[in-house]
């Protein structure tokens, strides 16, 4: 279906991947209404970071506000839209940026069916607050006939022998065999150094992330767009799971990393870390560093150790 692809810079019906590099609105007015089945993205946080400009919240939210009424309208009867975010951080107070973006939704008459929680495990670590370890996803339907395609993205059943005990149904397997819902928390890895698809961008989305809601929430052929591509991720997802991509960036740097990596894809050289493959545990793989000096399990005299005094560590900085 999808021979001989190549990226273009401009949307049209008869395209398979599309990188548009400028401002989302600008691309969005040219898009007829009802064309993509599924939007799913990203959008900056608002703090500050190298590829935005920090604003007032309420003029962040308005900002926002003209991208997802754009989304909405270019959003097919059966599609849905998918608004990732984390907090916005002012003198260390968090605001959640879902619960500020939620009315904004709520204003177009979509229907939110899930408040999805991505769990992660590293990120910085806080000493006034506790950590932040997860960010959300907002899930909407346009319509109560939208697309969910659950049997695409089971995951392995707790107890895959487990049957009914009593009942008409005893002794039979209570659990489908095609694996159980995910549910609406998921414990994903985010893009840090070590994983195998980082790249320069600071908020780098992982893969798999974006493929559980590309076979969800979507069919082969069906259009995936993202308003705020990164480094190309939704496009990747879409890619590789034989949908038709479009993606919108307007920082020329991160519009080459995604043309690279979408490149790559098509090439079949893409390195990803593939869905559900299980958190690396580093005790289960043998890594040195597991264990605590102070809490070594063959000296019982632990209460001293911790008493030590500890080491002085000093920085280089670079010049």
């Amino acid at each position: 279906m999808f021979d001989n692809s190549k990226i273009a810079n401009r949307f049209h019906p008869s395209e398979r991947l599309v990188v548009f590099p400028g401002d989302c609105l600008e691309f969005l007015k040219s898009i007829p209404d009802e064309t993509f089945q599924l939007v799913v993205t990203s959008p900056p946080y608002n703090l500050g970071k190298e590829y935005e400009q920090r604003i007032d919240l309420e003029a962040y939210v308005e900002q926002q506000r003209c991208v997802i009424r754009e989304c909405v309208r270019t959003l097919k009867l059966t599609g849905s839209i998918c608004w990732e975010v984390g907090n916005y951080v002012e003198n260390g107070a968090i605001i959640p940026l879902d619960a500020m973006l939620f009315p904004v939704f709520a204003e177009l008459h979509l229907r939110c069916r899930n408040r999805i929680v991505w769990h992660f495990e590293h990120g910085l670590h806080c000493t006034r607050r506790f950590s932040g370890r997860y960010e959300s996803i907002l899930w909407f339907t346009k319509t109560d006939g939208y697309l969910f395609d659950l049997d695409s993205v089971r995951v392995p059943q707790k107890y895959p022998g487990k049957k009914h005990f009593k009942g008409p149904k005893a002794g039979e397997y209570s659990c489908n065999p095609l694996g159980k819902n995910p549910g609406d928390v998921w414990i994903i890895p985010n893009v840090k150094s070590n994983h195998v698809e980082k790249t320069e961008h600071p908020c780098q989305f992982p893969v798999e992330l974006i493929e559980r809601l590309v076979l969800a929430l979507s069919r082969e052929g069906d259009w995936v767009f993202d308003p705020f591509l990164g480094t190309g991720t939704s496009v990747i997802a879409a890619y590789r799971h034989r949908r038709r991509g479009a993606g919108v960036e307007i920082q020329e740097r991160y519009v080459a990393i995604a043309q690279e990596r979408l490149n790559r894809t098509l090439e079949g050289t893409l390195r990803v870390r593939p869905m559900n493959r299980q958190v690396f545990d580093p005790r289960n793989a043998g890594r040195a560093l597991t264990t605590a000096p102070w809490s070594d399990p063959t000296d019982g005299n632990v209460e001293p150790r911790l008493l030590e005094r500890r080491a002085k560590y000093k920085a280089k900085c670079r010049k």
